[in-house]
C-alpha cells in the first residue's frame, strides 16, 4: 500500500504514528479511526463521485465524509497540502456528497410521481452553492449555503406540478444532508440566502429567480452572488441564472453606495457580537477578521469587476491575487490581507477539526492558547494572541481606508494612488518612526548617502516603501547597501522560521537598495537574489529534515534554476530521492511538506516566497517526492516535450547536491535522445512557442508576445539541445549565450544582440517588480518613472523613449527567432 505522499497511508508503525497525530489534533477523528481502522487505507485523492454511487443511507454519506476528513486532516497537519488545496479538497467532497444526495432524492421521487417535464422537454434542477462552498474555500465544519432553482413550470406524468415536485426534492435533499447519524451528520444546510430569504419559495423557477434579482434583490444579495456557482444537479438552470445576474452584481462606477450598505450589515453583526456572552476572541466576526477580509475583497470586486472581468472569482485568495495583478490593490496591502487570511483560516481549521465543531472563537486560558499555538505551522514568539492581533490590526487599517473613509467619485485604488514623488505621506510616516529612534535618526540626518538611497527607494518603489514604514529598522540594510559595490560572499541564514523570514526581508532590501542606488548590473542582482533564495531553501531543508541527513535532493527549475530569481518570483521546486530511500518515502514526503510550509506559508514576519511543485512528474497528480527511477521512467516514456525542456533549467539547491547534479545530467541525456538526437526539438519548440504566443501573448506581451523574452529563451534552448545534450552547470542567460557562441552555434553579432535584448527584458521586468512588488506582463499607461529605473541597468534605453526601445527590441528579436525556427 502506498504511503502518505500526495497520497495514502500504510499499516503498522506508520499507522500508529498517524493515530498519534490525530489524537493530538483531532480526538474525534482519532476515535473514529480506532473504530474503523480501514479508514487509514487510501491511495491518493479518490474519485468522490464514483465512490458515492449506490450509497444506501444518510449514515453512509456521513461516514464517507468523516473517512475523507481523516485523509484531508493528515495532509493538512503534516504540511503536505496547502491551505488552498485543503479548502478545495473539502469543497470537492461536499459537492460530491450533495450531488449524490440529489441523485438519490430525484430517483426516488421520479419513481413515485414520474419525472417532471416542461413544454419543451425534461425539467431541470440546479443546486447553487454560496459562501465558502461557492468559493471552493469550505471549512472543516461549515454550514453549506445552498439555493435551488428549476428550469420552468410543468408537471410530472402523475399530474404533480413541477413546483411541488422540486419543493419535495429540495426538502428530501436537505434532510438527507442534515440528518444526524452514528457518524454525525454530513452538513448543516442553510437556505436563508435564497430569494426573499426564509419567506421565499424553497425552490423558485428560473424565471421567478430572474425577476427577483432584476427587481427586488438588495445590494448585499447581489454581492453574495460573487461566490455563487453550481455545485450539483443539472448545471443549466443555475448557470443561466448566474449569467443573467452578472451585470447587476458588478457596478460600472466607483460609487460607494453599494459598499456602504454592506458595511452597515457588517456593523450590525459586530453589534450583535458585542452583546454575546463573554468568550474567546471570534476570529471570523471581530473587526479585522475573516468576514472583514471577505467583505473587503467582494467590495473591490464589485467596484472593478465591470471593467476588469478577470477579478470576478468566488475564492477570496484567488480574488486577492487577481486584484493585485491588475493593480487594483497595492502589493503591500495585498501581502497584509493575504497573510492575514491565510493565518486566520489556518487557525480556524485547527479550532474546528479538533472536535468537528463549527467554532471561530479562541479558547480562554493560557494553557489552551499555548496548546493551540503549538498546532499552528507558524512560529509565534510573542504568543498566539499577539500574532492574531497583528493581523487584525493590519486588516482594520486597510478596511477603514477603503470602506470607512469616503473617497470622492474619482477614487483611485490603493495601488494607483500617487507615489511619494507626488504624495509624501508614506515617507513622513517612516520619518516619524525613525525620529523615535535616536541612533537611526542620527544616521539618517548625518549620512547623506544613506539619506539619498532611502529617498530613491521610496521614489522608486511603493512596495519597499511600505516595508520600510512597517519595519524602520531596515534602514540599517540601506546603510550596508550603500557600500555594496565591493560585493559580498555568501549568505548565512538562521535556523528558525520567524528569523528566516526577517533575514530574507532584510537581505532583499539590501540587495534591491544596491540595485537601485548603485545601478548594479541586472544579472548580478538576479544572481545575488538567487543566492539568497538558495540559502533560505537550504536552511529550510535543514529544519525540515531534522537530522534525517541529505538523502533527499531539492531541485530548482524556472527562474531560480537559471539563477535569475527576482522580487516576487515563485520558486519552482521538485524533490527526488535515491531508489534506496524508497522505504522511507513517507518521512521524506513529510520533510518536503515541512520545507514548503516553512518557505511558502505566511508567518508573523510575512512570507519568504511561493513554492510551486507542479513541474514534478505527473504534475499535481504525481507524488510530491519521487525516486530517481520514477523520474527516469517518466521522462523516457511519458513526459511531454515541454516538461523535458523545463528540466534544462534545473539545478540542485539543497540536500545531496552532488548526486542531484549527476542525476540532472542523466535526465538531460534522456531529453537529448528524445528531442535533440532525433531532430524533434526544433519542431517541438516552435509549436510550443506558437502556443504560448497565442494563449498568453495578448495579456503578457513582454514575455509571450511577438518578439518577447520567450523568443530568446526558446532559441537558446534549441541550441542547447542541438549541442549534443551538453549539461550546463551555469545557467544564466548571458552564460548560456557565451557557451553557445563558443560552441559555434552563434555568430558574434547575434550573440551580442541576444545579450543586449536579454539585458533589456530583464531590466524592464526588474523595474516593474521593484515598482509594484509583483510581476507584470505589459507596460503601464505612465512609463516616465519606470523608464528612469530601466536606464540604470540598460543605458541604451536613454537614447529614446521606453516604448521605442521596446518596439526596437521586439522587432529585432523576432527577426532573429525567425532565422532560427523559420
Amino acid at each position: 500500500m502506498q504511503l502518505l505522499q500526495d497520497t495514502g497511508l500504510v499499516e503498522g508503525a506508520a499507522a500508529h504514528r498517524y493515530l498519534q497525530i490525530l489524537s493530538r489534533y483531532s480526538p474525534f477523528l482519532c476515535d473514529a479511526v480506532t473504530r474503523h481502522p480501514d479508514w487509514l487505507q487510501f491511495d491518493g485523492k479518490p474519485d468522490f463521485h464514483a465512490e458515492l454511487v449506490g450509497f444506501r443511507s444518510a449514515y453512509d454519506l456521513a461516514a464517507y465524509r468523516r473517512r475523507q476528513l481523516v485523509r484531508i486532516v493528515l495532509r493538512d497537519v503534516l504540511g503536505v497540502a496547502t491551505l488552498a488545496e485543503t479548502t478545495a479538497d473539502l469543497s470537492d467532497l461536499a459537492d460530491a456528497i450533495v450531488n449524490a444526495a440529489y441523485e438519490r432524492a430525484f430517483r426516488e421521487l421520479a419513481a413515485q410521481h414520474g419525472p417532471p417535464h416542461t413544454s419543451t422537454g425534461p425539467a431541470l434542477f440546479s443546486v447553487i452553492s454560496l459562501g465558502k462552498l461557492g468559493g471552493r474555500e469550505l471549512n472543516y465544519s461549515s454550514d453549506i449555503d445552498l439555493m435551488f432553482v428549476y428550469s420552468g413550470n410543468g408537471a410530472t406524468d402523475s399530474g404533480l406540478s413541477n413546483q411541488e415536485f422540486f419543493k419535495k426534492l429540495a426538502n428530501r435533499l436537505t434532510e438527507m444532508l442534515s440528518t444526524y447519524t452514528g457518524e454525525g451528520m454530513c452538513y448543516r444546510v442553510d437556505l436563508r440566502l435564497r430569494p426573499d430569504g426564509r419567506f421565499g419559495e424553497l425552490c423558485p423557477s428560473l424565471e421567478g429567480a430572474r425577476q427577483y434579482y432584476r427587481n427586488r434583490a438588495r445590494d448585499w444579495e447581489l454581492q453574495m452572488l460573487i461566490k455563487a456557482r453550481v455545485s450539483a444537479g443539472d448545471p443549466r438552470p443555475g448557470l443561466d441564472l448566474l449569467q443573467f445576474a452578472q451585470p447587476s452584481i458588478y457596478a460600472t462606477s466607483t460609487d460607494f453606495t453599494a459598499i456602504e450598505s454592506v458595511s452597515e450589515a457588517r456593523q450590525r453583526i459586530h453589534e450583535k457580537l458585542g452583546q454575546a456572552p463573554p468568550s474567546g476572541l471570534n476570529i471570523k466576526l471581530t473587526r479585522g477578521g475573516i468576514r472583514d477580509i471577505e467583505f473587503l475583497v467582494q467590495c473591490l470586486q464589485r467596484l472593478h469587476g465591470a471593467r476588469e472581468p478577470s477579478v470576478r472569482h468566488g475564492g477570496t485568495r484567488e480574488a486577492l491575487e487577481r486584484l493585485r495583478e491588475k493593480n487594483l490593490l497595492g502589493a503591500a496591502e495585498h501581502g497584509q490581507l493575504a497573510g492575514a487570511y491565510e493565518f486566520l483560516r489556518c487557525l480556524e481549521h485547527r479550532l474546528q477539526f479538533e472536535h468537528d465543531r463549527q467554532t471561530h472563537s479562541l479558547p480562554v486560558g493560557s494553557d489552551a492558547l499555548d496548546a493551540l499555538a503549538r498546532k499552528m505551522p507558524y512560529p509565534m514568539d510573542g504568543g498566539i494572541l499577539a500574532a492574531v492581533e497583528e493581523h487584525l490590526a493590519a486588516v482594520r487599517t486597510i478596511y477603514d481606508a477603503v470602506i470607512r473613509e469616503r473617497p470622492p467619485v474619482d477614487y483611485a485604488p490603493l495601488a494607483m494612488r500617487p507615489t511619494v514623488a507626488h504624495n509624501p505621506a508614506r515617507l513622513e510616516h517612516f520619518l516619524e518612526k525613525v525620529a523615535a529612534d535616536p541612533a537611526r535618526a542620527a544616521l539618517f540626518e548625518t549620512d547623506a548617502t544613506v539619506r539619498a538611497c532611502t529617498l530613491e527607494l521610496f521614489e522608486a518603489s511603493d512596495f519597499f516603501g511600505a516595508q520600510l514604514v512597517r519595519h524602520p529598522e531596515l534602514l540599517d540594510e540601506i546603510r550596508f547597501a550603500c557600500g555594496e559595490r565591493q560585493g559580498r560572499v555568501g549568505f548565512h541564514p538562521p535556523d528558525d522560521i520567524a528569523s528566516l523570514s526577517r533575514f530574507f526581508r532584510s537581505q532583499m532590501v539590501r540587495i534591491q537598495s544596491d540595485s537601485v542606488f548603485n545601478a548594479t548590473p541586472i544579472f548580478k542582482t538576479l544572481k545575488r537574489t538567487s543566492d539568497l533564495a538558495d540559502s533560505v531553501i537550504e536552511s529550510a531543508y535543514r529544519m525540515a529534515v531534522a537530522g534525517q541527513g541529505d538523502g533527499m535532493m531539492v531541485i530548482a527549475l524556472g527562474r531560480l534554476g537559471m539563477r535569475e530569481f527576482d522580487v516576487a518570483s515563485d520558486a519552482d521546486l521538485v524533490f527526488a530521492i535515491p531508489d534506496s530511500e524508497a522505504p522511507n518515502i513517507v518521512l521524506w514526503t513529510a520533510a518536503a511538506g515541512r520545507l514548503i510550509q516553512a518557505i511558502g506559508n505566511y508567518t508573523d514576519e510575512g512570507s519568504l516566497f511561493r513554492v510551486d511543485t507542479r513541474l514534478r512528474p505527473n504534475g499535481r497528480g504525481g507524488a510530491l517526492v519521487q525516486t530517481e527511477s520514477a523520474f527516469r521512467e517518466y521522462f523516457e516514456k511519458r513526459a511531454e516535450a515541454w516538461e523535458g525542456i523545463a528540466y534544462m533549467k534545473a539545478r540542485a539547491v539543497a540536500g545531496d547536491t552532488v548526486r542531484a547534479t549527476m542525476f540532472l545530467s542523466e535526465l538531460q541525456q534522456l531529453d537529448w535522445r528524445r528531442y535533440g538526437q532525433s531532430g524533434r526539438s526544433r519542431r517541438e519548440l516552435a509549436a510550443m512557442r506558437a502556443r504560448l504566443e497565442k494563449e498568453q501573448g495578448r495579456r503578457n506581451p513582454l514575455k509571450a508576445g511577438v518578439g518577447g523574452y520567450y523568443d530568446i529563451d526558446f532559441a537558446l534552448m534549441y541550441y542547447r539541445l542541438k549541442g549534443a545534450g551538453m549539461f550546463f552547470k551555469s545557467l544564466t542567460t548571458p552564460e548560456r549565450i557565451e557557451i553557445i557562441e563558443k560552441m559555434g552555434h552563434l555568430e558574434r553579432e547575434d550573440a551580442e544582440f541576444l545579450h543586449e535584448a536579454a539585458t533589456f527584458y530583464r531590466a524592464l521586468d526588474h523595474a516593474l517588480r521593484i515598482t509594484t512588488g509583483h510581476a507584470e506582463g505589459r507596460l503601464p499607461a505612465q512609463v516616465t518613472a519606470l523608464a528612469g529605473l530601466v536606464r540604470r541597468w540598460d543605458p541604451k534605453c536613454g537614447e529614446g523613449s521606453l516604448q521605442d526601445r521596446l518596439r526596437e527590441i521586439q522587432a529585432r528579436t523576432r527577426r532573429f527567432y525567425d532565422g532560427v525556427f523559420g
